[in-house]
Formats: structure tokens, sequence, C-alpha cells
């Protein structure tokens, strides 16, 4: 059931791809991990993936006119698009597309102050959908040059941490700034990770973890499509995971829970 963007104000409210070929991108996401497809409520170029008959995310056709990379997007809700978009420019950051209206709510993209690019949506979202809980994206980690710097802008802008009921939580732990929505953890900001990376040309960006059932099988997936793994597959007490590139660029990363005797 739908619920208003104030049910979940500042927090993320779904994940969408920006893609250039939308059949193709469909093709590709369903062999890796398992997503049906459905048309959108926006029009022909958007479609929504489900699996399990849950929504996890969105597609849409990038237009030629928009200069931006195949990437995947987080949005967050807010209240008023465009007063949060004028909070965006007033702290020197971009806000490339909108707002728009797209009929059942209104959305804009923009970057952060490092270039990082994510949306703002005002109007329905899930109610169901959430970070981390059924078949949503596991995780949402933003890498970034300062955690601290931008942990500051996505608060004022998102008013995170603020004394209104409902609101976002941010804390310290283990190195990186967590965003908690009504006690969940549903964002992750780690600095330094763009000065650390071995390719010049990474850039801070925001990251999005979906769980698949067998990460060896998605990477087979995806090296079949086209796409592939960008780094080696990493294990650790409580999971498995690898970062994949799909046919066009756009990264995102797969990640499975070990199971141990």
């Amino acid at each position: 059931m739908p619920a208003s963007s104030r049910d979940v104000f500042g927090a993320p409210c779904w994940v969408s791809l920006a893609a250039r070929d939308l059949q193709a991108a469909q093709e590709f996401y369903g062999a890796v991990l398992g997503w049906r497809f459905r048309p959108a409520r926006l029009g022909d170029a958007f479609s929504v993936a489900f699996l399990d008959g849950v929504p996890v995310a969105g597609l849409g056709a990038l237009t030629e006119r928009l200069a931006i990379s195949v990437a995947w997007t987080p949005y967050f809700a807010v209240e008023d698009a465009d007063v949060t978009a004028a909070r965006i420019r007033e702290r020197g950051a971009t806000v490339a597309v909108g707002p728009l209206s797209y009929g059942i709510g209104r959305a804009a993209l923009a970057a952060d102050q490092d270039g990082a690019v994510f949306g703002i949506w005002q109007g329905e979202v899930i109610r169901d959908w959430a970070v981390g809980r059924s078949h949503a994206p596991v995780c949402l980690e933003l890498s970034t040059r300062d955690a601290f710097a931008a942990a500051m802008f996505y608060g004022e802008v998102l008013e995170w941490a603020g004394d209104r009921k409902g609101c976002c939580e941010v804390a310290y732990e283990q190195d990186q700034v967590v965003l908690r929505h009504a006690g969940a953890p549903v964002a992750r900001l780690r600095g330094g990770a763009v000065e650390e990376a071995p390719d010049p040309q990474v850039r801070p960006r925001w990251h999005v973890h979906f769980r698949v059932a067998d990460v060896e099988e998605a990477v087979e997936a995806a090296t079949a499509l086209g796409g592939g793994a960008v780094t080696p597959l990493h294990t650790d007490a409580a999971n498995r995971w690898t970062t994949l590139r799909d046919p066009d660029g756009g990264l995102f990363t797969v990640t499975t829970p070990r199971i141990t005797d």
C-alpha cells in the first residue's frame, strides 16, 4: 500500500537505474538478479523490477539529451522537492534535473558537493520498501572523500538528526557515518574511499548492494551478458560480496550471507 513521503521523510525510499537501453537492461538484471519487470505508472520509458512479486527497484530509459552516466541512484523522500532543491543549490551542489512532476509525485536528480549523484522524491512511496527489508537493497553506501562533510551536507538538505518525530538518526560507528530510520540502518557514509582507490577515475558515488542467493552464479550471469566483476570476491564472518558492472558501466554490488556450520 502506498504511503506519503512524510512517513519516511529524509530516508531512502527507492533506487533506480538510468539505462541506455531499457530492454537490454531488463534482460541483464533479470538474468543476474532474478527480477521480473512490469511497466511503471510513470510511462513507457520506466519499468519496475519485482522479485517474488515484491517491488525492488526502478529502471528508466536515459534520454539522449541528458549527459549523465549509467548508474544506480538512491532516492530520498522529502516533503517539498522545490524547498529541498533550493537547499541543495544553496550549499554549492547541483540540481541536474527537475524538480519535475510525474503524476504521482515530484522528483529531482542532484549531485552533492563532491559529485555523488542522488535523487529526491516528493509523493507516494511504497510503505513496505526499506533498505535491508525483504527484497529491497540490503545496503546503500556512499563512498566519498570526507564522511563528516557529506553527513553535514545531506543532514542539512534532507533534515537528518532533527527534533521532528520520525526523522533519520545519524551516528559515527566503526569509522563510518551510519544513517538510521525507525532504528534500522538504511545508509552508510564512508570517507577516504576515493583517495584509497587504485583507479584514479573512481569518483565519489552512491553504491547499491543487492542480495543474491549465490554470488558466483551472479558473476557468471553478468559475464555471459557483457558485464562482469570489477572487484575480487570478498568474504567476512557474515557475507560474501563483489561489485559488478553492467554492459553500460553501471556499478552495483551483490552479496549473500555466508552459511556456516
